[in-house]
């Protein structure tokens, strides 16, 4: 426990020091840190033991897990995470494949084979791509959802036999936005280049849509008018790639559930529903409604199953720091300057770990406002290192 008279450790507790969780265990009360020489002693000496011991301990434990769902499952478990944490968000993108053919080729062919996802979603075709890798190695192909697997996550899902959802697990709409070079720009203050924002496909058509039906223009001139508008604030080659984007997402997704669904008016069915008929790419669909309306083949995990899949979700959160929104102030402490590692994403099985971490340096610095004596703190980060690493002490 953090008191505001001090620290204080007692039983079990995690602590954050620095960017690193310490988990300390079986022990009274240590004794309050009175100043802040004995803290930073404190402090190194406890990040000594973390790296000698802590994480081994996690990371035992989370082999112990995977390995528990993979008997109880009679499969072989591929985890894939890429965090949300606030600041720090990781998608799901086109630079994965060495990583998992690595664990692949590890796993070698197998009868069955359970994808652990988390995820707020990505490049669509990674995620088509990735399932059909992931096929090249099993007859039977799974996914097991403890919480989010959104947007590209939930393409990947529908590309699976089975998907083993948790009470509160998530699919979503996988209609996608484009980015494309020609497309709108709003400005930031602050910064002197515009940032282009992403157009998403249903929109598009839900402004077509508003015109037609709510306002009534349905003659060829005022709908000419309509288009025309919309082509002073996106641009055509945008509009056009909007389009193309729509009917690339149904593509994937009716090739994906053909893997394992021969009606083709039930796949029809289930394209249409998820990528037109949810009106928001945030709409949440969950476990009932994914079984129930969409009719995927949805499978709840008997209570122990259930208890694994979830504490190995809190294992990864830990490591991900995904419920601890990024303030790079926490960070610097009484620092003004620092260098520091951040996990954002990982590619696990068992006994091999793929981390994709951002090493950054953080700056505190004094910022002047215009017709003000006082100056205000901020912050200049400079990304020194990214990308996805072997990290098998983690």
């Amino acid at each position: 426990m953090i008191a505001s008279t001090g620290m204080y450790i007692c039983n079990i507790a995690y602590i954050p020091l620095n960017w690193k969780n310490i988990c300390i265990a079986d022990m009274n009360e240590l004794s309050e840190i009175a100043d802040d020489g004995l803290k930073d002693n404190f402090n190194k000496s406890m990040r000594i033991w973390d790296n000698q011991g802590g994480m081994k301990v996690e990371r035992t434990k989370r082999m112990e897990l995977i390995k528990k769902i993979e008997k109880k499952r009679d499969s072989r478990l591929l985890v894939y995470i890429t965090g949300d944490r606030r600041g720090l968000e990781t998608r799901i993108g086109m630079d994965i494949f060495p990583m998992f053919h690595e664990h692949l080729m590890r796993i070698g062919k197998q009868e069955r084979i359970d994808l652990y996802l988390y995820s707020p979603g990505g490049i669509t075709i990674a995620g088509y791509a990735l399932v059909n890798l992931i096929r090249e190695f099993c007859k039977e192909f799974n996914v097991i959802i403890p919480f989010k697997a959104l947007s590209c996550a939930t393409l990947i899902s529908l590309g699976a036999d089975e998907v083993i959802m948790t009470p509160m697990g998530q699919l979503s709409p996988i209609d996608p936005s484009v980015q494309h070079p020609l497309g709108p720009m709003i400005q930031i203050p602050g910064q002197p280049i515009g940032q282009i924002v992403p157009v998403n496909v249903e929109d598009v058509n839900a402004f077509v849509d508003l015109a037609r039906k709510e306002v009534g223009l349905n003659n060829e001139e005022s709908m000419k008018k309509v288009f025309e508008l919309l082509g002073t604030k996106v641009h055509p080659l945008a509009l056009g790639a909007v389009q193309r984007s729509r009917e690339q997402i149904a593509f994937l997704a009716s090739n994906l559930l053909r893997y394992h669904i021969d009606d083709c008016e039930k796949i029809e069915r289930i394209v249409k529903i998820i990528t037109r008929e949810r009106f928001s790419h945030d709409y949440i669909i969950g476990r009932k409604e994914a079984k129930e309306i969409l009719g995927l083949n949805i499978k709840e995990p008997q209570e122990d199953l259930l208890r694994d899949i979830t504490d190995l979700f809190d294992a990864y959160s830990r490591i991900l720091e995904l419920n601890t929104p990024y303030n790079p102030e926490i960070y610097l402490s009484k620092s003004e300057f620092g260098v520091f590692d951040f996990n954002r994403a990982i590619i696990e099985s068992s006994d091999l770990t793929h981390v994709y971490r951002t090493k950054k340096e953080i700056r505190r610095i004094q910022v002047p406002q215009p017709g003000m004596p006082i100056h205000t703190i901020g912050y200049q980060e400079r990304i020194l290192q990214e990308g996805w690493v072997l990290d098998n002490t983690i």
